[in-house]
C-alpha cells in the first residue's frame, strides 16, 4: 500500500533533467547568436510540440516506475517561461506545479529553473545568482555571462532546504571554462557552510559539466576545516558505470543531485533512500550505432526529434 495508512511507506523523488534546447515554438523568429548551429532555424509548431509531448511523457514514465510524481524537478536548457507554463499545464502534472524561472544573460536564451508540486512544498524565497567574467585582451568594461545558478529556499514539513540549480560552464576548447565552474562553485560552497550554521537543509541538483570524481565535485562537498558539508550519491553510479551523457565515445556523468548530511539522519523529515540514473528504454537512441545512448532532439544542427541528449537523475526520499 502507498496511501498513507498502516505504517506503509510514502516516497517523495527530486529529478533533474537537462532537456537540451527546450526552445518556444517562436525561437526561430528571435535573435539568438547561435540559431544556425542549434538548428532552430527549422524550429516550428510542430517540432515544439513533439517536444513538449516528450518531455511531459518523461515524467509519466518516472510517475509509473515510482508510483509518485516528483515533488522537486529542476531543469536546464528551457528558454523562457512560457515554455515552462507549458510543460505544467500538461495532464501529468495534474494542475499541481508552479514555476520558479529568472531570464540569464546566456548567450543562446536557456535558463535554468525549478517546478515544485505546490501541494507539498512552500516557497520562503528565490533568488538568480549571477556572474560576470573579465575577458582577457579587451576592454575591462567588457564582461562574459554565463547562466545563473537558482537558489529557491523552501519548506517541506518542518524541513527548510535550500535548493540550488545548476547548468555549469561547458567543457568546450579544452575546458577553458574551468575556472568559471571553479569560480562559481567556491561562492556556493561558501553559502552552504553558511546555511549549515543555521541548520538548513541543502540539495544541489545540475549539470555540473564535471563528473563525481573530478576536483571542483569533491571540492564542493568539503568545508573549509576540510569538514564534510555535502555528499554526493552519483559518485558511486558513476564508478559503476552509469553515465546520463555522452561525448563521442565517452560515458559522463555530469548530472548529479548532492545533499547535506541532516537527509541521512532517521530524524530527518526526508531520509534519502538512493540516486538512479533515469534511463528508461523509451528515453533511448534506436539507432544501434548509438546503443544505450540518450535518444537526442538534435545531433549538431540535424533534427533527430528525440527527447534529449541526456538522461533525467533522481534522488528518493523517505517521508518520516
Amino acid at each position: 500500500m502507498s496511501n498513507g495508512y498502516f505504517g506503509s511507506t510514502i516516497h517523495e523523488l527530486a529529478v533533474f533533467y537537462n532537456t537540451e534546447n527546450f526552445y518556444s515554438a517562436e525561437a526561430r523568429t528571435s535573435q539568438l547568436p547561435n540559431i544556425e548551429f542549434s538548428g532552430l532555424r527549422n524550429w516550428d509548431q510542430f517540432r515544439f510540440q513533439n517536444k513538449l509531448q516528450k518531455i511531459a511523457q518523461v515524467f509519466q514514465l518516472i510517475n509509473e516506475k515510482h508510483g509518485v510524481m516528483p515533488m522537486l524537478i529542476g531543469l536546464a536548457e528551457v528558454q523562457g517561461e512560457g515554455v515552462l507554463q507549458h510543460l505544467v499545464s500538461q495532464p501529468v502534472f495534474e494542475g499541481r506545479f508552479n514555476v520558479i524561472h529568472y531570464e540569464s544573460m546566456d548567450e543562446r536564451g536557456v535558463d535554468v529553473a525549478l517546478i515544485y508540486d505546490k501541494s507539498k512544498v512552500e516557497v520562503i524565497s528565490s533568488e538568480p545568482i549571477s556572474y560576470f567574467f573579465e575577458i582577457e585582451g579587451t576592454d575591462p568594461e567588457k564582461y562574459d555571462t554565463t547562466r545563473d545558478v537558482l537558489h529557491v529556499k523552501l519548506k517541506y514539513g518542518s524541513a527548510t532546504v535550500n535548493v540550488f540549480v545548476f547548468h555549469l560552464p561547458s567543457k568546450r576548447e579544452k575546458d577553458i571554462n574551468r575556472p568559471r565552474r571553479d569560480v562559481i562553485l567556491t561562492d556556493i560552497r561558501e553559502r552552504i557552510m553558511q546555511m549549515n550554521d543555521l541548520g538548513e537543509s541543502v540539495l544541489l541538483m545540475g549539470d555540473f559539466n564535471e563528473n563525481p570524481d573530478e576536483e571542483n565535485i569533491k571540492n564542493i562537498t568539503f568545508g573549509s576545516n576540510n569538514e564534510k558539508i555535502l555528499s554526493n550519491p552519483f559518485e558511486d553510479l558513476f564508478l559503476k558505470g552509469k553515465f546520463s551523457t555522452f561525448h563521442r565515445q565517452f560515458g559522463l556523468l555530469f548530472d548529479q543531485m548532492l545533499i547535506s548530511d541532516d537527509f541521512f539522519k532517521q530524524s530527518a523529515s526526508l531520509l534519502y533512500e538512493n540516486a538512479e540514473v533515469f534511463d528508461h528504454p523509451k528515453l533511448k537512441s534506436w539507432d544501434r550505432k548509438f546503443e544505450g545512448r540518450p535518444f537526442r532532439t538534435f545531433v549538431g544542427s540535424r533534427y533527430l526529434g528525440g527527447y534529449s541528449d541526456h538522461f533525467p537523475v533522481l534522488l528518493k526520499f523517505r517521508k518520516n
